[in-house]
């Protein structure tokens, strides 16, 4: 029997072989999306300039507004003395001011470091040191609420006491060059008049050719995140897997022009930025808040008709449809929202909402949502598992050896992509214990495939807590305790909560003759360190349980949860 060859001709070239090229296995193409930050909004505006963009409460802006605004502070960032590659702070609840100053760096090829708004000075003043920042945007808009520019008067000595805003010199920070805020001078600050008048130094064409330069890996944005160290570290995100990943989110979602994505996660978060890329990406309109008021959050759903929902965290949510009002707003316009929970709670959830399809995710600052289900997937598929890799993402599972599991079995999730960061900012020893061969991320979590691809996340392997939607590091809180004079040795675990799914609990060991409360200590931490990471309760320990060579802090976290009569599910 000879062998056949068939020779491509104009005839069988669109695909009439059935054993042709077209049978293969290939991966579908990808959207050819907007490539940088600053590309979302450019192209946004270029396509869609009415639209509204983001929209609060008491403000919305278009696309060629935001465009406008954000082109405007690049200037007078630029004047500042702020180019690409630098990094720029921003410290604000969430505003259209907050926006403006994350595109705005973006333009200038610079990179965002979003700042937790709930950290305190001590916490503050780290991260301006660690990111070495070179400008700080800030506004007044919530002085009722934060004042910001008292928290950075007491973050940053010298500030307040500066002759020139426009060119600070403060010892402790040498490269930070200003602080920005939106709205009325105070001491040390750059005020928005001057702003105004910065922005007229700078040409057009200067902020045209960074604009044009940045590359898809150059890094886009630094989040921090609380890890096993006692500080917080900086996510670098590149372009790529910032925007392009967080774009081929809201392709997954759907995502349409005319949709109105309501997000009331703080845009510092990634679950507040990640989804801002989203719906921009995709002309979209995103709707937020400056903080969550469950009975304001329904009204701003039915005033908007919001298509969509991103409420992700069980505290959230659980607030949501517990309000009185629940029942009486109209919601029938939601057709998609996002919730992350066990199984029996997504069921409850997704009864609230009947109209709507619940999605659910898994993901990380690191790697933002690495698989995520589908729209169309069955209920079942979306309450228990956490759908299929994005993608741009490969997703594993590796026993204790570091050898792939079968589907099925369980072990830590591993995964490697164009979504993933790109180490930790100035930390290398936590990024090689991170990023190991072959590129696979270490996330310390436990979860197993199934046949089809699809993840179940089964808990966490490292002694990370999650504390309503917030990483806390044990280490954080350890050594802010230990530096009251009484401490003398302290462990930290996490213990069940209904609300927050996790809250803090601290063990002390007090040096002799010295006396410290409970209630003293937990007094020790509020307005240090943020809300989250303060206990809930203290205990006081005189003998701790060891290993051969360490605390063993399970057995002091089942010794608690004995006292307290709280039974885990299994």
């Amino acid at each position: 029997m000879g062998v056949g060859i068939q020779v491509m001709t104009a005839d069988n070239a669109a695909g009439d072989n059935p054993a042709g090229p077209e049978k293969a296995p290939y991966p579908p193409a990808r959207l050819r999306l907007a490539t940088t930050l600053a590309d979302i909004l450019l192209s946004g505006a270029e396509a869609f300039p009415d639209r509204v963009a983001i929209q609060l409460p008491d403000e919305g802006l278009s696309y060629a507004e935001l465009r406008k605004r954000a082109w405007h502070m690049a200037r007078a960032m630029a004047a500042l003395g702020a180019r690409p590659g630098d990094t720029v702070g921003i410290l604000m609840l969430n505003a259209a001011e907050m926006v403006t100053a994350i595109f705005a760096t973006a333009m200038l090829g610079a990179t965002v470091v979003p700042i937790n708004a709930r950290y305190r000075a001590n916490e503050l003043s780290w991260i301006v040191a660690d990111a070495r920042l070179r400008l700080i945007v800030t506004h007044d808009r919530h002085d009722d609420y934060v004042d910001f520019a008292a928290l950075l008067h007491e973050a940053l000595p010298g500030l307040a006491e500066s002759t020139d805003p426009t060119a600070l010199s403060l010892t402790a920070v040498p490269e930070l060059r200003a602080v920005l805020t939106v709205g009325k001078g105070r001491a040390g600050l750059v005020d928005g008049s001057t702003i105004e008048s910065l922005a007229e130094k700078t040409e057009d064409a200067r902020i045209a050719d960074w604009c044009r330069a940045t590359a898809i890996r150059s890094i886009a944005a630094i989040i921090y995140t609380s890890g096993t160290t006692a500080h917080p570290c900086g996510a670098m995100l590149t372009h790529e897997a910032l925007v392009g990943h967080w774009s081929l989110v809201g392709r997954r979602w759907g995502m349409r022009p005319d949709d109105i994505f309501w997000v009331p996660v703080p845009i510092f978060h990634i679950a507040g930025i990640g989804p801002l890329v989203s719906i921009m990406a995709h002309g979209g309109t995103f709707l937020t808040d400056s903080y969550f008021d469950a009975g304001r959050g329904l009204a701003e759903i039915e005033r908007h008709r919001a298509t969509l929902l991103y409420p992700t965290y069980p505290p959230l949510t659980e607030s949501l449809i517990a309000h009185p009002d629940m029942a009486h707003r109209n919601l029938s316009s939601v057709r998609l929202w996002l919730n992350v929970a066990p199984p029996d709670v997504l069921r409850r959830m997704g009864e609230a909402l009947p109209q709507a399809v619940q999605l659910t995710t898994y993901g990380s600052t690191e790697g933002g949502p690495v698989t995520l289900s589908s729209p169309d997937d069955s209920l079942e598929s979306r309450i228990n598992t956490c759908g299929l890799p994005m993608e741009d993402a490969e997703v594993a599972v590796i026993d204790a050896l570091g050898e792939h599991v079968s589907p099925g079995m369980s072990g830590e999730i591993i995964y490697r992509g164009a979504n993933c960061f790109s180490g930790y900012f100035a930390n290398p020893e936590k990024t090689e214990a991170t990023i190991r061969r072959g590129g696979w991320i270490h996330t310390g979590d436990l979860g197993r495939l199934d046949s089809d691809g699809r993840l179940q996340y089964l808990g966490r392997i490292k002694e990370m807590l999650k504390v309503g939607g917030e990483n806390v590091a044990p280490a954080e809180v350890e050594e802010h305790l230990s530096s009251h004079p009484a401490v003398k040795l302290v462990q930290v675990v996490g213990i069940p909560d209904p609300r927050l799914v996790e809250v803090v609990a601290a063990f002390v060991e007090l040096h002799e003759g010295m006396e410290a409360s409970e209630d003293d200590l937990i007094a020790f931490c509020r307005g240090r360190i943020a809300s989250f990471k303060v206990p809930r309760l203290v205990r006081r320990v005189t003998e701790w349980p060891m290993s051969a060579t360490k605390i063993q802090r399970g057995k002091l976290r089942e010794a608690l949860l004995k006292e307290l009569g709280i039974e885990e599910n299994p």
